[in-house]
């Protein structure tokens, strides 16, 4: 039996195109999305109904789970509450919550409505930091005592000055960078500090940050950074520069350029390039294995626990301005 699906708003990854010919999901719904942006095999689908908002989508009982990409961000922690309450399990694009008061009270209401909620939280499944995580699962680079990590995304125009509308550089693009250090490098972040820009805003507006740079404590002593920017060259060659580095006491692993280039170095040997035997996991497909009965791969606590110090991270970078 496949699991019921409506997606609500675009603004972010939607799982549209996951959809098309899915072996265990069906989408039925539709709310706030353009119809000529579905996948050529659903446009013309008559058993799939467009709706004017989410409250009339949500009454429809047939839907099982709810995609959100809230067209405010902002907005998104009152419209994942309003759908589990109304009986949906949720998946939402991140950030999920742009305060943690909005985060716990999403938590409250899964664990009353015993509704299953996730965030978009996949970025250690995808290839080749699921190879990376592996490896430092398995305890080959010894005790993790730091890591450093970048998250680079292109400038345009369609970028919102408005952070209440995407969530803002730190926490809809370094949410990335901290998923690296807590679920590829497997540390968990103790406490964050971080400092912002807006210089280079073609707008010229305070609005737009352009640049963060954010220093970590790690639970287990050790420490971290990453930098996240909109300020990747249109010509690098892939529309997201990432860079992960971990530093073991016992070697190095290390995904630049985008994820084009990987190599581990351990105490006694060069290993070269990271060996990558399977390919990217689907966290939507997780998702719906475990309403089938399977365990996900993080718990709940552990995958939103990056997006709570991305959160302490922007109030952190908000409060240098006022000093």
């Amino acid at each position: 039996m496949k699991r019921k699906i409506g997606i609500y708003g675009s603004n972010g990854h939607q799982i549209h195109g996951l959809l098309e010919n899915h072996a265990k999901a069906e989408l039925i719904a539709v709310c706030d999305f353009n119809k000529e942006s579905l996948p050529s095999g659903l446009k013309n689908n008559q058993n799939i109904k467009y709706y004017e908002n989410l409250d009339e989508m949500l009454e429809n009982t047939e839907i099982e789970l709810i995609s959100l990409c809230s067209p405010i961000r902002a907005e998104q922690a009152e419209d994942a509450i309003k759908c589990l309450k109304s009986g949906k399990h949720v998946y939402a694009e991140k950030p999920c919550a742009l305060s943690e008061k909005d985060l716990d009270k999403i938590l409250k209401t899964a664990e009353e409505t015993e509704k299953k909620f996730h965030e978009m939280a996949g970025t250690a499944f995808e290839q080749p930091y699921l190879a990376a995580r592996q490896l430092v699962k398995s305890g080959i680079l010894g005790t993790v005592v730091q890591v450093l990590t970048q998250k680079s995304y292109p400038y345009h125009d369609r970028r919102p000055q408005d952070e209440l509308i995407d969530g803002g550089l730190i926490c809809q693009a370094g949410i990335h960078a901290v998923r690296f250090i807590e679920h590829v490098a497997g540390v968990r972040i103790k406490n964050i500090t971080a400092i912002e820009t807006s210089l280079g805003n073609p707008i010229q507006s305070e609005g737009l940050k352009m640049a963060a740079s954010c220093m970590m404590t790690l639970e287990n002593g050790g420490n971290a950074a990453f930098i996240a920017n909109y300020l990747n060259p249109p010509q690098f060659g892939s529309w997201g520069n990432e860079m992960l580095r971990i530093f073991g006491i016992k070697g190095m692993l290390e995904i630049v350029d985008g994820g084009a280039r990987t190599r581990l170095v351990l105490n006694e040997k060069d290993m070269g390039a990271i060996v990558i035997n399977e390919p990217s996991q689907s966290y939507f497909d997780m998702f719906i294995d475990e309403l089938n009965g399977v365990e996900m791969p993080l718990s709940l606590e552990d995958e939103l626990h990056p997006t709570r110090i991305v959160i302490q991270a922007k109030l952190s970078a908000d409060s240098k301005k006022l000093q």
